[in-house]
């Protein structure tokens, strides 16, 4: 005979994104939508609604990924409570998680403008080095021996400055920003709106005539 409750068997892909379809489905209050911070020791609660359904592997393998993303960390940093299974508020969330997030974030963010800065210059120097080997007259050797680059390397820099110049061309010319009065310097109201100075008058332009005065 079966027996009258059988347990679920765990699926057989136990990633992370498999992880996450299967809690969205079971637990769609805490795992659907923007991130929430999690309720400490939520693993457990998991594993006693859902017997079965997911080995601890698996689960923390979830976790480590989910909690460390940067959509939970903005939500940690900014949260007075952490939820439970049924997206239920379950306990304050420590000032001092709150700041560990802050400061994560600020490194994530730090991180991405450092490498941001590094790219943008080697893009600059990928960019000089194809102008100067356009216009060298010295042979791919000599001129690698000048810049300090290996010659294998040469080819693959300049066709990787060819596609980004390419790109550069290709992409539509920034969006000029409104004058946020509405109105360019000397525009209808005769003044330079940024200055508040009168216009210059035009060539063709009369002189104001003068206001008679008050007997």
């Amino acid at each position: 005979m079966s027996s009258p409750n059988p347990q679920p068997a765990a699926p057989v892909d136990q990633s992370p994104a498999a992880c996450a379809a299967q809690l969205k489905q079971l637990f769609p209050a805490l795992f659907s939508g923007g991130a929430k911070p999690l309720k400490l020791r939520i693993q457990a609660d998991i594993q006693e609604r859902a017997p079965g359904v997911f080995t601890k592997q698996m689960l923390s393998a979830f976790l480590r990924r989910y909690t460390g993303g940067t959509g939970y960390l903005i939500a940690l940093s900014k949260a007075q409570h952490r939820f439970d299974l049924d997206g239920q508020p379950a306990g304050e969330l420590s000032q001092e998680h709150r700041d560990a997030a802050v400061q994560e974030l600020a490194r994530r963010r730090n991180l991405t403008e450092t490498r941001r800065a590094e790219e943008e210059q080697q893009q600059r120097q990928r960019a000089q080095l194809l102008h100067d080997f356009s216009r060298t007259t010295l042979t791919p050797a000599n001129f690698c021996a000048l810049k300090g680059i290996a010659l294998e390397a040469l080819e693959p820099l300049l066709e990787q400055a060819r596609e980004e110049e390419q790109a550069r061309r290709a992409a539509p010319p920034p969006a000029r920003r409104p004058d946020p009065r509405g109105q360019r310097p000397g525009g209808p109201s005769g003044r330079d709106d940024r200055y508040g100075r009168p216009a210059p008058r035009r060539a063709d332009q009369r002189p104001p005539k003068a206001k008679p005065e008050a007997q």
